[in-house]
């Protein structure tokens, strides 16, 4: 069972955003989006291993709980399994994958060549990233490609898509059918050019928006009143993101370390005053889903559980955003036995240790 044929179809009264004129979808993150309905999508990070059944095993804590799941490209230019192939095979067992493309690590041939790769196994989502130097990562010695951008990536598989040819001219049998992605930033300094940056991606394609981390809910509603002055809500779906934090000590690292990321005083002194800090850091980012879901033109939530992966169930429903819907997963009676018996195996030994 694949993401084309999911036995969950989803009914388009109440959809913000109509499909466009000749244009098929075939994921279901679409549809639900385009429903109207508000979406949960999900990080998730790929194993350092060549063994099918540590995806599924991943993938397994969300069960339930997300629409979608983004399979990182080397995310913090660190080598991990690929993202085409995490896609590939969480697809085959009926889970609607984010494929993530980072321009780093290649060039518009092989780019290219992916997407319809890619497409080719059922996979209908792609998120273009420009990607993080690799002086970030594990692999510093290694030579950046960056031939495309996440402007000029969104311009080439929509081209691919909706013109049915590649950059060079030459035409494309059967386009590849996929929902288009960005990134943004609404905390990121210059405030008052995130909502054009925006624009410019949405005109190269963009139709959904997964933002960084969002801890300062006053920045995310002045960035979306904006977006709404600009029209933009009538173009594109926009999933601010959002995570747990495991203590004061994180909190305050990421903001002094990670550019574009404001985490509020209250935020670190209600950390800094929890008996669990952990524990707080889930409530915080509860409540934080909550206020979200009220802001009006937002779509859902992109949800990055580093390292507390195993939380974001509980998260989501103590959040309620969901209002009783469940969200499609594969049984175990899709998995082989072999399957079964390595997650099975997995989980034991998380339990042991």
């Amino acid at each position: 069972m694949n993401d084309a044929v999911l036995p969950d179809p989803v009914s388009p009264p109440g959809s913000p955003l109509p499909e466009k004129p000749g244009h098929v979808s075939l994921g279901r993150l679409e549809r639900l989006l385009r429903a109207g309905k508000f979406v949960v999508t999900a990080e998730l990070a790929p194993p350092d291993s060549a063994l099918a059944e540590d995806v599924y095993a991943r993938a397994q804590v969300f069960d339930g709980y997300v629409d979608g799941m983004n399979a990182t490209d080397g995310s913090g230019a660190n080598c991990h399994m690929s993202s085409v192939a995490m896609c590939a095979l969480l697809t085959s067992v009926g889970y609607s994958p984010v494929l993530q493309i980072s321009c780093r690590d290649k060039n518009r041939i092989a780019i290219q060549g992916d997407v319809l790769g890619a497409a080719a196994m059922g996979v209908s989502n792609i998120l273009c990233l420009s990607g993080d130097g690799v002086q970030v990562g594990d692999h510093p010695e290694a030579k950046p490609v960056f031939d495309l951008d996440s402007l000029s990536l969104l311009e080439t598989i929509r081209t691919m898509r909706d013109e049915a040819r590649f950059l060079s001219g030459r035409a494309i049998t059967s386009p590849p059918q996929v929902f288009l992605g960005a990134a943004e930033n609404p905390s990121a300094l210059p405030y008052d050019f995130r909502p054009h940056r925006l624009a410019k991606k949405i005109a190269a394609g963009a139709e959904f928006i997964q933002t960084q981390y969002v801890f300062d809910i006053e920045h995310l509603r002045r960035f979306m009143a904006r977006v709404r002055d600009l029209g933009l809500l009538e173009q594109c779906f926009i999933l601010p993101g959002v995570g747990p934090l495991a203590s004061a000590r994180t909190a305050t690292w990421i903001r002094k370390n990670v550019p574009g990321i404001h985490i509020p005083d209250a935020i670190i002194e209600r950390l800094e005053g929890a008996k669990e800090p952990k524990q707080e850091g889930r409530r915080i980012c509860i409540e934080l889903i909550q206020q979200i879901r009220e802001i009006e033109g937002v779509s859902g939530v992109h949800v990055m559980a580093y390292r507390q992966e195993e939380a974001v169930a509980e998260i989501i429903r103590q959040s309620g955003v969901l209002d009783g819907r469940e969200p499609w997963y594969p049984g175990c009676d899709l998995r082989s036995d072999r399957q079964k018996e390595r997650v099975t195996t997995i989980e034991t030994s998380k339990v042991e240790s």
